[in-house]
C-alpha cells in the first residue's frame, strides 16, 4: 500500500516489517498467544500454583528471532527520519535463539524452580525464522534491549496485572 501511495500520489510513505514482537501489553491468552508470551504465562502460573514441571511442545530446536516493542518504536522513529525508499525494510534484532534457550531464559526470569519437560510428540513447527534486517542495520539502527532485559521488563508488567 505504501508503495502504491508513493507512486500514485508522490507521498513519502515507508513500510517496516517487524519480526516476532514481545513486551508489555502482549497477548498472554492461554489458547491463542505466540510462543514467548505463552511460555511466560505457563511458567508464571506454574510458579504461582507450585507445579513441579512445565511441559513445552516439541524438541526445542527451532530458531526464532524476537524484538522488544520499544525497539520497534525506536526503529520506526529512526526510519521516519533516515529512510525514504520504495521497498519495505525488515525490522529485527538479527539474533536467533532456540526455543529451548528461550524456555530456559523465561524460566530463569520468572523464577520457576521446577523441571522443564519437552513433549517431542508435538510438532516443532518451522525450523527457522530469521529476517534479513541488514538494510536497516546498514542505515545505522541497532536494537537497544537485550532479550533477557526485555523479558525482565515484560515479566514485571505481567506480574502486575
Amino acid at each position: 500500500m505504501c508503495q502504491a501511495y508513493r507512486i500514485q500520489y508522490n507521498w513519502d510513505a515507508i513500510s517496516g516489517m517487524p519480526t516476532n514482537l514481545y513486551g508489555p501489553n502482549d497477548n498472554f491468552h492461554p489458547e491463542n498467544s505466540h510462543v514467548l508470551p505463552a511460555l511466560m504465562r505457563r511458567f508464571h502460573e506454574a510458579k504461582v500454583r507450585g507445579y513441579k514441571e512445565v511441559v513445552v511442545w516439541g524438541t526445542g530446536s527451532p530458531l526464532r528471532e524476537f524484538l522488544h516493542v520499544d525497539d520497534l518504536a525506536d526503529a520506526v522513529a529512526f526510519l521516519m527520519d533516515k529512510y525514504s525508499g520504495l521497498s519495505h525494510l525488515n525490522v529485527g534484532s538479527g539474533k536467533e535463539v532456540s526455543i529451548k534457550e528461550l524456555a530456559e531464559l523465561v524460566k530463569e526470569v520468572v523464577g520457576f524452580e521446577g523441571e522443564l519437560v519437552w513433549d517431542e510428540n508435538k510438532s516443532d513447527g518451522t525450523p527457522r525464522k530469521l529476517m534479513d534486517s541488514s538494510k536497516l542495520m546498514e542505515l545505522g539502527w541497532r536494537p537497544k534491549i537485550s532479550l533477557k532485559d526485555g523479558l525482565v521488563d515484560t515479566y514485571k508488567w505481567l506480574d502486575l496485572i
